[in-house]
């Protein structure tokens, strides 16, 4: 079934055996030691998204935006295991989420992320840096909680193109630009840390500088074939380049489409984001 109104009809509860699971590949090579995931599934469904490629989700006899499990544990976990880390002087640089959204429809009831927040704010000073990745408005519920991280917490909000029209096509049931803009904007004029993400990156206008530069001050820029895991194969294999065939627009597909929305992002930006396997940041 596909979910409604943002909550999944086949949600259900599960306990997980762990909620930290140690970083490798891109997130490593960013300087993240951790990934944390509150839930598995994604209500966005998201046409492009790598996780539909991995074992668990590609197996699964629900499709891929169909489903959400609640990992309903996940706030005692992080308890324990934050301070297993530090025992054992691990760093604790936590990316959350990989594999589904903090954010999506469902989190309004469950508030688990919320919950998972708390945690870490109760820990503070055992947590290095939290980077919130989303696609939802809804993240500003969560405002309050921000503040009190200080400088340790950015908040990355998922845009992959400023033109709705490519949102409707690729991603119809993610949350509309307008809103994630606005929902950005909100969250860096309260005074916490904030960017833009082009992740992975859609067609765009020649505008989407000064539109992100509106809401943001920093920005990051990926495509299918640096973010994807797999240098483009996992993206290939979902028919996505079909895609961009049919509609006209595989000028947009290829591995060095990415340097001309550098090229403008870097009219109005400083320090840009691109996530390479080697090289993660770019500075003017």
């Amino acid at each position: 079934m596909r979910p409604k109104g943002g909550i999944y009809i086949n949600s259900k509860d599960i306990h997980s055996k762990s909620i930290l699971t140690p970083a490798n590949g891109l997130l490593t090579s960013s300087g993240f030691t951790f990934s944390l995931n509150p839930y598995t599934g994604c209500a966005f469904g998201c046409s492009y998204c790598y996780v539909r490629e991995m074992p668990a989700a590609k197996y699964r006899d629900e499709e891929w935006g169909s489903y959400v499990d609640i990992k309903v544990n996940a706030a005692s976990l992080l308890e324990s295991e934050v301070k297993k880390a530090k025992k054992k002087d691990q760093v604790l640089s936590i990316f959350m989420s990989t594999a589904t959204d903090p954010y999506q429809g469902i989190e309004a009831k469950t508030k688990l992320t919320r919950s998972l927040l708390e945690v870490m704010l109760s820990l503070k000073e055992d947590i290095t840096h939290l980077m919130v990745h989303t696609r939802s408005p809804l993240v500003t519920r969560d405002i309050d909680l921000f503040q009190e991280f200080g400088e340790k917490i950015l908040i990355s909000m998922s845009i992959e193109t400023d033109l709705d029209k490519m949102r409707k096509i690729f991603t119809p049931s993610a949350p509309p630009i307008t809103a994630r803009l606005n929902a950005l904007k909100t969250i860096t004029e309260a005074g916490v840390p904030t960017r833009a993400s082009i992740s992975p990156m859609l067609p765009l206008s020649k505008n989407v500088a000064k539109k992100f530069k509106e809401v943001t001050n920093q920005v990051a820029l990926d495509d299918f074939f640096m973010g994807d895991g797999s240098r483009g194969r996992r993206t290939e294999q979902m028919g996505i380049r079909k895609k961009y065939e049919q509609l006209g627009l595989l000028q947009w597909y290829e591995p060095g489409a990415y340097k001309k929305v550098l090229a403008i992002l870097e009219e109005e930006f400083d320090n840009i984001d691109v996530f390479h396997e080697q090289t993660q940041f770019r500075q003017k």
